[in-house]
């Protein structure tokens, strides 16, 4: 037996409302994509790899985050953080090629397969296997048992039933069947290790695959990141300390609700000074004569995050304006030489950052920014 997601009251229905509304408004920004679409594309899709490893400790900043999205070594993080986001990305980028799979079915083999793809980096972890013990879950702090996974001898069978669920036809809102896909892999905790991130990957692919538009912008995997202990309060509520399937999953749909209105609402408003921004960019690339292809390593570093060679190189990957690490270091020094970008570090751990004229474009940009109100509309 399964968790089963309660039927909707009212209110629910209209926060979920809300969510498809700004989800249509996020669809028509998208529509006909602008030059600033794939970066931020990869600073979303870094934002979810940066948000779903903290929640298990493995901790880097949003640089380390960019530049593993972009295949790049991170220069700021241990081995095992390293390696743990790698593999994240790895098994995310799987599920993003699999949203248009016309033969595409879920089964215990591709769960297994992400799995390996998300712990390969440690036989310990019994990559790609079910767990062959009973799994338990403590307070960090008090060390206290706070919830056991299903019996060990049960995991195959209810990860068969929740692989023919998945299969079978959506009988709600996309929102609540990947939050359910998400709820009982959780609870059923089929593996020695990254169950939570395994849980938020087949959340992702749940919302691709049920037709959403742009699944790495409807991602909630950064507000779990900022939410953590929320989070785990509300998979402790819902537990019960044992895999009981008969318990009330209300507050645990509220929870996902409340996220995916906020992380959507966030996503809007930087689609929104993502295009401010690039009127800036095409100014400063006017007045100074600047080609275009410029405008990656500006917009970067207005957000203010770092400038690499090799990241800067990584968005022209299969583009017919493919450029080598020779043009990439003239670009970067015209940069420095216009005075946009200031360079730091030294040989591989080189990097650039925004000068005075791009950090006022950034400032100016957030103080155009309205104060938020986001009361719990469950409160």
């Amino acid at each position: 037996m399964l968790f089963t997601p309660p039927e909707l009251d009212p209110l629910e229905r209209d926060v979920l409302g809300q969510i498809d509304d700004l989800r249509d408004r996020l669809k028509s920004q998208l529509r006909d994509p602008r030059r600033w679409y794939g970066s931020l594309r990869r600073l979303s899709f870094a934002r979810a790899i940066q948000g779903s490893n903290s929640i298990e400790g493995y901790e880097a900043g949003i640089d380390d985050a960019v530049d593993v999205a972009a295949g790049e070594e991170p220069l700021d993080v241990g081995e095992e953080t390293a390696l743990a986001l790698r593999g994240y990305r790895e098994a995310m980028t799987y599920v993003l090629q699999l949203t248009e799979e016309p033969d595409f079915e879920y089964n215990e083999q591709l769960l297994k397969a992400l799995h390996f793809m998300m712990t390969g980096y440690s036989l310990k972890n019994r990559p790609g296997r079910w767990r062959a013990g009973s799994i338990y879950i403590r307070n960090d702090e008090s060390g206290e048992i706070v919830y056991e996974g299903a019996e060990v001898d049960q995991v195959p069978k209810l990860m068969g039933e929740l692989v023919d669920h998945l299969n079978g036809s959506p009988a709600g809102s996309p929102v609540i069947e990947a939050a359910m896909a998400h709820l009982n892999l959780t609870m059923i905790h089929p593996f020695r290790d990254g169950n939570g991130r395994m849980a938020r990957c087949l959340q992702s692919l749940v919302l691709a695959r049920l037709g959403i538009q742009g699944p790495v912008f409807m991602s909630i995997e950064e507000y779990l990141g900022r939410n953590t202990q929320a989070y785990y309060n509300v998979l402790g509520t819902v537990g019960g300390g044992s895999y009981q399937p008969a318990r009330d999953t209300r507050p645990w749909v509220r929870f996902t609700l409340v996220a995916h209105l906020r992380q959507a609402t966030t996503m809007l408003r930087r689609i929104q000074e993502s295009e401010r921004i690039w009127n800036e960019i095409e100014r400063i690339l006017e007045s100074g004569s600047l080609p275009d292809r410029m405008s990656q390593a500006i917009f970067d570093a207005i957000l203010g995050l770092r400038v690499r060679n090799a990241t800067y190189r990584s968005y022209f990957v299969d583009t017919p304006e493919e450029i080598t690490v020779a043009t990439a270091t003239r670009d970067l020094r015209v940069l420095v030489e216009a005075d946009l970008l200031e360079p730091r570090g030294q040989r591989r751990g080189r990097f650039y950052v925004a000068r005075p004229k791009l950090i006022e474009i950034r400032e100016s940009v957030r103080a155009g920014r309205r104060v938020r109100d986001e009361p719990d509309p469950f409160g």
